[in-house]
């Protein structure tokens, strides 16, 4: 695994002096509230002990070079050209997204600087590494320009860079979970405010990721769908976000404006959507209500000490998300099923986006490399591949490590 000392000398020998500033943000998984973010819902997530760490050092001809462990490709630009990168050196565009908010929220930036990112964290796995390097980027470009602002700043930046330069149209989860975790807690997040808190994970909960390596064809328009998807279901109901109704209320609503609603396009000015775009967006609205419902049972399930509750939980948020977002896979759902199977495991649903990526389960102890294993012969049989494991705890949030 990687840490202070084996990036201080990989910049060493990449920049020929040592960094001045090092910083980690951790990758997260989210535990449960699957799109519920961007709908003003709340949600559970957990960072990690595996984790993306930034080595920087400033330069004084305005120059910013950066490198990662992975390749030994250099990408130089100068402090003025904040324009978006294609290719392979692309994932410098969510560091140039930090530093295109610092000034937005009335933070210095710094101008020239050496920069080297390494991770442990697995990519593509829904274990949020964007928001990992982001948080990772921007500790180290705070302290290299004398800001401290408070966390949440900071957290409320990188979700800007995600949106606004990335591109992604994200909720706060995964920047909030990075930023804010605790080891032994979960982080839980009421989107609103928004609000952050830590909710204690009780002693003998672990994680195992399977990740499928998987991606639907179409993710990034899939994301955006569902997202349009929600919005069009809160003003069809007549609320500003999805959260903003409950299972009841919704239960009502839907019923009557399906009832009413008939296989027509509807009339110029009339906003009343088609029969079959009602039903999707019932099916929508129903994921989203019933799964902030389920991250505040979970809660209270977590602060009674009950896993095979909170376990429960976990896997009928998954069968909403295979069901009613239909943000799911036949790879997933069939880990899914072959998890949930086994005496050890409390539960098991998708853990990320979705459109493939990776399954979190929740286990007790006695769940090992065995038990793991077996899990993946079945997948390989089934799909001809192996998905990778990553047997995972808890750790604390972003943080610097020097100075």
């Amino acid at each position: 695994m990687i840490g202070a000392g084996s990036l201080t000398e990989e910049f060493r020998e990449a920049c020929g002096r040592a960094p001045e500033i090092i910083a980690r943000a951790p990758g997260r998984i989210e535990f449960i509230g699957n799109h519920t973010d961007y709908n003003g819902g709340t949600v559970l997530g957990a960072s990690i002990d595996r984790a993306v760490w930034v080595a920087l050092a400033r330069r004084p001809d305005g120059l910013r070079r950066f490198r990662t462990d992975r390749s030994a490709e250099v990408v130089e630009r100068a402090a003025t050209d904040l324009g978006r990168l294609t290719g392979p050196g692309s994932w410098v565009n969510y560091a140039l997204g930090v530093l295109a908010a610092l000034p937005e929220f009335g933070l210095r930036a710094p101008a020239g600087f050496d920069f080297l990112a390494g991770s442990d964290l697995p990519v593509g796995a829904g274990l949020s590494s964007s928001a990992a390097i982001e948080l990772a980027s921007g500790l180290a470009f705070l302290r290299a320009a004398g800001e401290e602002p408070p966390r949440e700043t900071l957290v409320h930046l990188c979700r800007h860079a995600e949106n606004h330069f990335v591109g992604v149209p994200s909720g706060i989860l995964d920047q909030a979970v990075s930023g804010f975790g605790r080891r032994d807690h979960l982080v839980f997040v009421d989107c609103r405010g928004p609000r952050f808190a830590t909710v204690p994970l009780p002693p003998g909960a672990h994680f195992w990721v399977f990740n499928t390596h998987t991606k639907h064809a179409l993710i990034d328009g899939l994301y955006a769908e569902r997202h349009r998807e929600c919005m069009e279901a809160a003003r069809w109901l007549g609320v500003k976000l999805l959260a903003d109704i409950s299972p009841e209320e919704l239960a009502g609503k839907a019923a009557q404006a399906l009832a009413a609603a008939e296989p027509r396009v509807p009339r110029d000015g009339d906003g009343s959507p088609p029969a079959l775009l009602s039903l999707t967006l019932a099916k929508r609205a129903k994921h989203i209500v019933e799964e902030i419902a389920r991250v505040d049972a979970a809660v209270i399930a977590l602060q009674a000490g009950d896993l095979v509750e909170v376990g429960r939980l976990l896997t009928a948020s998954h069968r909403s998300s295979q069901l009613l977002f239909e943000n799911s896979t036949p790879e997933l759902d069939f880990l899914v099923n072959a998890l949930v199977a086994r005496p050890q495991v409390f539960g098991a649903r998708l853990t990320g986006g979705g459109f493939g990526g990776a399954v979190m389960a929740l286990t007790d102890g006695s769940f090992d490399e065995g038990h793991a294993a077996a899990v993946a012969a079945a997948y390989g049989t089934r799909f001809g591949t192996l998905p990778d494991i990553l047997h995972t705890l808890t750790a604390d949030g972003a943080e610097l490590i020097v100075p």
